[in-house]
């Protein structure tokens, strides 16, 4: 019997001889598909995120100081590409659009040949670019995506989330919350029209009910309004104390300057002062919102202040490439891209089903946020969150948030099956 009609049981490493989607094969490179917002009202992230993805491939090429691939544990990769292969790249612009991030991600794996597609930073773009690259075959790493959908009931087998999520931001705020606004609170929901807008008012909804908190209304916004003032003076005569900004990017920028500037921030009702919260900060959202942010509470991701090894390497390297430090949106695609990468290095192949089977349930540290786990069953990373504050005395225009709080991951952690869905075959 001859290799070629031997079972694929009875041939050592079987899956080196099957073929797939984009196999580089003997090819002296691969290449990275990096799809995010250029334009849109998530643009500024997308501009980051890129800067950080363009300073992964250098470190996993071997170029530059080597950033996380100096901290990273366990680490495999060898700062010469991948399995031997340089990493070039193709870019795209999801315009924070689902239809066009999913035709770019289609542009790159079809034309370009991309063997793995990361990027956007809306969760709108991150649920049909991971849907795409499921029924394609491409492993699809998901950039800033913060919706309990992504790995929830929208969740893929070829997708896979380094981000926290809507539900975790909840589960970290609730207890801050409590000790600084009280439990007799009336709250008002301002919010992007969209998945990650829908469960992220879901899930802070439920933390504040279960804290004692009344919810007087929840208004859906469309993203990219950019005049938010129609949907701020209702909040005005509405009995609320507690304005809630499900907004991110420039929509929270808009909504929440506005809403100071229509002297909600001055206002006490029900005998407390107003209170506004924005329960997903980033730092570039603060640059943009200025003054308005002092104070105010919310969590996020990963912030440049921290000081674990790790953190500091990226912010060494991230600072030395680009003048100024990098955004959470930055960071989480960084990592994205050399945990790809880490993965294929130690599958010892491109082929998806094995790298897949290397990131299931993969623990590792040394990237920021502590000791970090890809959950198996549903491919989202666990790890600690923080809870920020607008800082009320920056020291320069990038110390803008203040880490109230970091939150184990203990407390924000929750059973898979409580947001269904189905990750779908290893095979497609």
């Amino acid at each position: 019997m001859t290799a070629a009609n031997m079972p694929m049981f009875f041939v050592k490493d079987a899956w080196a001889a099957k073929d797939f989607r984009n196999n580089p094969g003997n090819a002296g490179s691969v290449k990275f598909g990096f799809n995010v917002p250029q334009t849109g009202a998530y643009a500024d992230e997308g501009a980051d995120e890129l800067r950080a993805y363009k300073l992964a491939v250098k470190h996993i090429n071997g170029e530059g100081d080597g950033g996380m691939l100096n901290t990273m544990k366990p680490l495999s990769l060898k700062g010469n590409g991948i399995l031997g292969k340089k990493v070039e790249y193709v870019t795209g612009d999801t315009q924070t659009k689902s239809d066009a991030a999913r035709a770019s991600a289609k542009r790159m794996i079809e034309k370009d040949g991309v063997i793995m597609v990361t990027g956007g930073s809306s969760s709108g773009v991150a649920v049909a670019v991971q849907g795409l690259c499921q029924e394609m075959g491409v492993i699809f790493m998901a950039g800033l995506t913060h919706s309990n959908d992504t790995t929830g009931k929208d969740k893929r087998r070829y997708g896979f989330r380094h981000f926290f999520n809507a539900y975790m931001s909840g589960a970290a705020l609730g207890p801050v919350l409590k000790d600084e606004m009280g439990t007799e609170r009336k709250a008002y929901h301002l919010t992007a029209d969209y998945t990650w807008g829908w469960t992220q008012e879901e899930s802070i909804k439920n933390t504040t009910e279960a804290l004692g908190w009344q919810t007087v209304a929840t208004v859906k916004t469309p993203v990219g309004a950019g005049d938010f003032s129609q949907y701020i003076t209702p909040v005005l005569n509405s009995g609320a104390d507690v304005l809630i900004l499900n907004h991110y990017g420039k929509d929270m920028i808009n909504s929440l300057t506005q809403a100071v500037q229509f002297g909600l921030r001055d206002k006490q009702v029900n005998g407390k002062n107003f209170e506004i919260v924005v329960p997903l900060f980033s730092r570039l959202m603060a640059q943009g919102a200025g003054e308005n942010i002092k104070g105010i509470l919310g969590t996020t991701n990963w912030n440049w202040s921290l000081q674990d090894e790790g953190s500091k390497a990226f912010v060494k390297s991230f600072g030395q490439e680009y003048g100024f430090p990098p955004s959470m949106a930055a960071h989480t695609t960084y990592v994205q891209a050399l945990l790809y990468a880490n993965a294929v290095e130690s599958a010892g192949t491109f082929y998806p089903p094995e790298v897949i089977k290397q990131l299931e349930g993969f623990q590792f540290d040394g990237m920021g946020n502590g000791p970090t786990e890809y959950r198996a069953e549903d491919h989202q990373c666990f790890k600690d969150v923080l809870v920020v504050r607008g800082n009320q005395n920056p020291t320069s225009q990038f110390d803008l948030l203040t880490v109230q709080q970091v939150v184990p991951r203990a407390q924000v952690e929750y059973d898979a099956k409580i947001f269904g869905g189905e990750l779908g075959p290893y095979e497609v």
